[in-house]
């Protein structure tokens, strides 16, 4: 009996050791966890935690391990999927730049009997393994989406008979698909959105039969869409946004029959909307916004009725304003933008009841708000840059649904209804450059989910503001260009990023309470009344990026704890009333040494509004509009013009390599100007006009070659101005007033640049003077020699020889002959 239970006891064991995965693969990926872990924290000065790792190890059996699937084949079980996607979680807080090196795959790739395997979202840097990757003959499935790869795509890849899906979208990847890609015959999706892929498509595209999903966005692949893609019969989605495809449309698109969505927006595509889509009776979704696309908006678009979401804007299509509409479709999304819609909004869409964004901007619709859009449950509602007027209807807040609501740029007017506060869904308040009036309803602080305020160029007034709740998810507020009061308002959310108040009336001194929100980037303060000296505590908002405090009554000298302020790019301090020296701390501002070159994650969430959006800087009396979604996160400037700045100009700043933009003008700044500043690399426009600088102009401002701007007019400067680089492209008007200067510039030739006198020039100056002589002695000669030849009697009739008649001469006749002889 004890024989029958060892017996059973072997049989058990052998089939639980044929369930096991086999030793090689597990060692395999224990070299991969290895190898990655090793990579992950020796990109990182602190320990990175990887996540779902940490059931691998060398004592249990690796098909149990989390993220592996393992399959029966024979009397064993094999490692056939691999989900490791998301391997390191990273946060907002933590340090970025972690990177995995492409090498760690090579484990993995030894795994033959993988069919799926999914590596996406893990920072992965460096070519794909290509030769390693062509041992997985099997794959089905491989997603290697939103890492760092570089590189071509690998051939290898393009030989896996069994692949169904490939995602490599949001890499780095460069050149073009390759001719091999008609092998993969049984791929149903192809994803190669997000990378840096550039050329043609290929004509092999066409030999993918089965291929269902097909989304090249986002990458710089160029030409025409081949004829050979209408042989895709299965094809379900074409997704080729964001690219720089040319020429038109194929006319015989509409051969897709299966097609549910056709994306095609942000080309350069040309011609009309093809008539063939009308045939595509399957279609849901038709983007061809922001392209080059003409003629009339098709009316037999609205006959297709399975379309849900219909984007045509940005193109330089128009719209049959005497065209009747009677749509067959249900629309979910509905975008019209700069389709040349006139008059009031066409009543057709009033009819369709599931519209959930609607987006009619840049058009020339008129009128006022349509009572029955008020009504409609429609989540986002964008008619900016029309020319609507009169007073919003208070049942438009009254939707549950309204999340987005920008209806900036047109003329509306009157007060804004005191039930605004009952919309809690919205999330972004657009209503800048209105007639607006009235107070500001204090019933905005009820939407919690308020991310972004724009109430700014309106005419409203008063001095009280709605309270949000601190812990309040609002991060822009926008409210410049009013009539608004008071001290300054600071009843926001702490997660207040941008805060703009600038052009109002407010008045008092700067509130400490500033440094209560912590997480401000933005303050703009500019053209108000706001008084007193710059505290020290500013210094404490180490979070901010840009600081705007122009034309205001501020005093005194400026803290010299500025340098702790390490994100500060844009500091501009000019027309106010600031005395003493410039603090030579300001050369230590490292936002304006180390410029970023990338945009805020928090500006990124509001792209449309950013494009409407200008930061001014007056510069030289200018005004430059530097977006400030854009350009103000990667631009920096130094204003302190228009004060009453005193002493030398501190050579430290000529640390701020990143510096853009300096502005010293009309200050009482004396000494010589810092050969420092020859190291400002990055400086476009350099002002130090009107004050009392001397000296010379220092020679290393030739090295200055991103120079776009120079004046440095009304001063004491002497010398020769530097030639070469940019200096050569400065004429007089920026050196004016500065008695010492000279060069080419100013056409005044400086003493060391005269030639030197010539031998001959001497002998060229007697000879003149011979000349002078000859014309100034002739005449003199002339007369002389009349006198003498006159007194000599030459003119004087012979008298008688008769000496007794010479004798009787008179006295008075001997006077005459002297008086002639005076003359």
């Amino acid at each position: 009996m004890a024989k029958q239970y060892l017996l059973v006891l072997v049989v058990f064991l052998n089939f639980f050791a044929s369930l096991c995965c086999p030793d090689d693969q597990q060692g395999f990926l224990l070299e991969f966890k290895s190898a990655f872990l090793k990579s992950v924290n020796s990109s990182s000065s602190n320990e990175i935690f990887v996540y779902g790792l940490e059931t691998w190890n060398s004592t249990s059996d690796c098909c149990s391990w989390e993220r592996v699937i393992c399959k029966p084949r024979g009397n064993s079980r094999t490692v056939t999927g691999l989900h490791l996607d998301s391997l390191v979680a990273t946060t907002p807080s933590e340090e970025p730049g972690v990177v995995v090196n492409a090498a760690v795959l090579t484990p993995l790739c030894s795994i033959r009997s993988l069919m799926l395997l999914d590596l996406s979202s893990n920072q992965i840097q460096g070519e794909i393994p290509g030769k390693a990757l062509g041992n997985l003959t099997n794959l089905v499935h491989l997603d290697l989406m939103q890492n760092n790869f570089s590189g071509s795509i690998p051939p290898q890849i393009f030989h896996f008979r069994y692949l169904q899906y490939l995602d490599l979208s949001g890499n780095q990847l460069t050149g073009e698909l390759s001719p091999e890609i008609g092998s993969l015959g049984n791929l149903q999706a192809l994803k190669l959105d997000d990378n840096l892929l550039g050329g043609n498509i290929s004509m092999e595209i066409g030999n993918l039969k089965k291929l269902q999903i097909l989304s090249l966005r986002n990458n710089k692949v160029s030409g025409a869409i081949p004829v050979s893609i209408l042989n895709l019969k299965e094809l379900q989605v074409l997704d080729l946004r964001e690219n720089h495809m040319t020429d038109e449309i194929p006319a015989k698109i509409g051969s897709l029959s299966n097609l549910t969505t056709l994306a095609l927006s942000k080309n350069k595509f040309t011609g009309i909307i093809p008539s063939s889509i009308h045939n595509l009776s399957r279609l849901q979704t038709l983007r061809l916004e922001n392209n080059n696309l003409t003629g009339e908006v098709p009316s037999w678009l609205f006959g297709i009725k399975s379309l849900q979401d219909l984007f045509l804007g940005g193109n330089s299509l128009k719209w049959n304003n005497n065209a009747r509409i009677v749509p067959e479709c249900k629309l979910l999304q509905l975008s019209l933008q700069s389709c040349g819609l006139e008059g009031e909004i066409p009543d057709w869409i009033s009819t369709q009841k599931t519209l959930g964004y609607m987006d009619l901007s840049r058009n020339n619709l008129s009128g006022t708000f349509p009572q029955w859009l008020a009504e409609m449950e429609v989540g986002s509602i964008i008619l900016s840059e029309n020319d609507f007027t009169g007073s919003l209807p208070p049942q438009l807040f009254n939707s549950r649904s309204l999340s987005i609501l920008d209806l900036s740029r047109n003329r509306f007017s009157g007060k804004l209804p005191d039930n605004i506060g009952n919309a809690t869904a919205i999330m972004l308040l657009i209503l800048g450059n209105n007639q607006f009036s009235g107070t500001i309803p204090v019933s905005l602080s009820n939407i919690y989910r308020l991310l972004l305020l724009d109430l700014s160029k309106n005419r409203f007034s008063g001095d009280t503001f709605p309270v949000f709740d601190p812990s309040g998810l609002l991060a822009y507020v926008d409210l410049s260009s009013n009539d608004l009061s008071g001290e300054i308002p600071l009843s926001f959310p702490q997660e207040t990023r941008i805060l703009a108040l600038g052009n109002n009336r407010f008045s008092g001194s700067l509130p400490r309470n500033l440094t209560n929100m912590s997480m401000l980037e933005h303050l703009d303060l500019h053209d108000n009344k706001i008084s007193g000296e710059l505290p020290e505590f500013i210094t404490q908002m180490s979070s901010l990026r840009s600081l705007n405090l122009r034309n205001n009554l501020l005093r005194g000298s400026v803290p010299t704890g500025l340098s702790r302020m390490e994100k500060l790019q844009i500091l501009d301090l000019s027309d106010n009333s600031f005395t003493g020296k410039i603090p030579q701390e300001v050369g230590n501002l490292m936002g304006m040494i180390n410029t970023p070159t990338t945009f805020s994650s928090l500006l990124d969430l509001f792209t449309f509004k950013i494009e409407y959006t200008d930061l001014n800087v007056i510069w030289k009396r200018t005004i430059q509009g530097i977006s400030s979604g854009a350009a103000s996160d990667i631009y920096s400037w130094l204003d302190l013009s228009s004060n009453r700045f005193s002493v030398k100009i501190p050579p430290s700043l000529g640390n701020l390599k990143g510096l853009k933009m300096l502005n010293m003008s009309f200050n009482s700044l004396s000494g010589t100007i810092p050969s420092s500043f020859g190291d400002l690399e990055s400086i476009e426009s350099l002002d130090l006009s009107h004050n009392t600088i001397s000296g010379s102009i220092p020679q290393s401002f030739v090295k200055l070659q991103a120079l776009g701007t120079l004046d440095v007019s009304n001063n004491r400067l002497t010398g020769k101005i530097p030639a070469g680089g940019q200096m050569d492209t400065f004429t007089d008007p920026a050196y004016a007033n500065n008695s010492g200067l000279c060069g080419f510039q100013i056409q005044v030739p400086c003493p060391q640049d005269l030639p030197p006198s010539s031998p001959e020039e001497p002998e060229t100056m007697n000879v003149w003077f011979v000349w002078e002589g000859m014309l100034i002695g002739f005449p003199f000669g002339l007369f002389l020699s009349v006198f003498i030849l006159f007194l000599t009697g030459f003119f004087i009739p012979k008298e008688p020889t008769d000496s007794s008649q010479r004798l009787q001469r008179t006295p008075t006749q001997n006077r005459s002959i002297f008086s002639r002889m005076s003359v």
